[in-house]
């Protein structure tokens, strides 16, 4: 496949889109473009922030998803993962016969099949591509899985592009099954982490709590974790919901209930739609605000 020639398009335009691009060798690629429904109706502050950053990237925002792959010829899709399958249906269309379709998005492999039976009808060639750690600050040297038929041509693209990828043999589906069960620990350590900060806070003996969680298990920093976990709920956990749904599909595909991940979906959405801006650094502020937020009452104050 020529890699000095390559027309990509990004579908999505958030902070993996970003982070991709700001670090990925330009050299091999002759056009970029961009479209993300954000872009949809002008005027509107999500759309001027998205045009502000796709401007110091020098990415052009195309006003439709026709515009953005008409010249295409490998497309990235990077969208939350209850959009995924409804992105492969709108681009099948479109796009030109033989485009790779590099799909990155956190979804049940059921997900990802439906998606590639639709490219693939349209002629298009459909890569199933997990991200497998946060994009940041790694950006393009974030690691990536890529599975189904088409892994040679795209692990070739995406070392051009000086990115990180990694074929897993195996029929599409293969990588995100890796991603989902990954997902169950992390996104639910995640979870985890907020119920179990939230309660010592209102309890007033979170900080003895995280003592004798390092006591019992030294080197994890388990302060700094519950910082650092916060901060990615608040930020991302409405995405991070999304993605747990694939999760509860695909547990629910196997044959397994599904309580626990249930439960990571609603502490990521209600972490995610607080407007709670978080400190890595300080999760005990975090918590201060999340009592505040829902309006919870400490321990000492009930008790007064």
């Amino acid at each position: 496949m020529n890699t000095t020639d390559l027309k990509l398009c990004f579908i999505g335009f958030g902070e993996a889109a970003e982070a991709f691009w700001s670090g990925m060798d330009h050299s091999p690629v002759s056009s970029v473009s961009s479209y993300d429904v954000l872009t949809e109706t002008p005027g509107t502050t999500a759309q001027q922030a998205m045009q502000t950053r796709c401007d110091a990237l020098q990415v052009p925002v195309c006003a439709s998803l026709e515009v953005a792959i008409s010249e295409a010829d490998i497309v990235i899709s990077v969208v939350t993962a209850d959009q995924a399958l409804a992105v492969a249906n709108a681009t099948a269309p479109l796009m030109h016969k033989g485009t790779l379709f590099l799909d990155c998005n956190s979804c049940a492999p059921q997900t990802k099949q439906a998606s590639a039976g639709v490219i693939e009808a349209a002629g298009g060639r459909y890569v199933d591509v997990a991200v497998m750690a946060p994009v940041n600050p790694a950006r393009n040297r974030t690691p990536l899985l890529l599975s189904g038929p088409h892994v040679d041509d795209a692990k070739v693209v995406l070392d051009a592009l000086a990115m990180n990828a990694t074929i897993e043999p195996g029929p599409v589906g293969t990588a995100s099954s890796i991603k989902m069960v990954r997902s169950i620990m992390v996104k639910g350590m995640e979870a985890l982490f907020a119920e179990c900060v939230l309660a010592g806070r209102l309890a007033g003996v979170d900080t003895q709590v995280l003592a004798s969680l390092e006591h019992s298990h030294p080197g994890f920093d388990w302060e700094k974790r519950a910082g650092y976990n916060l901060e990615r709920m608040t930020q991302h956990g409405i995405r991070r919901a999304s993605e747990m749904e694939e999760v509860c599909h695909f547990l629910n595909h196997l044959g397994l209930e599904e309580p626990l991940s249930a439960s990571t979906v609603r502490w990521q959405d209600r972490l995610g739609h607080s407007g709670i801006v978080a400190d890595p650094a300080n999760y005990a502020d975090t918590t201060d605000a999340m009592i505040k937020t829902f309006q919870l009452t400490p321990m000492k104050e009930v008790q007064r």
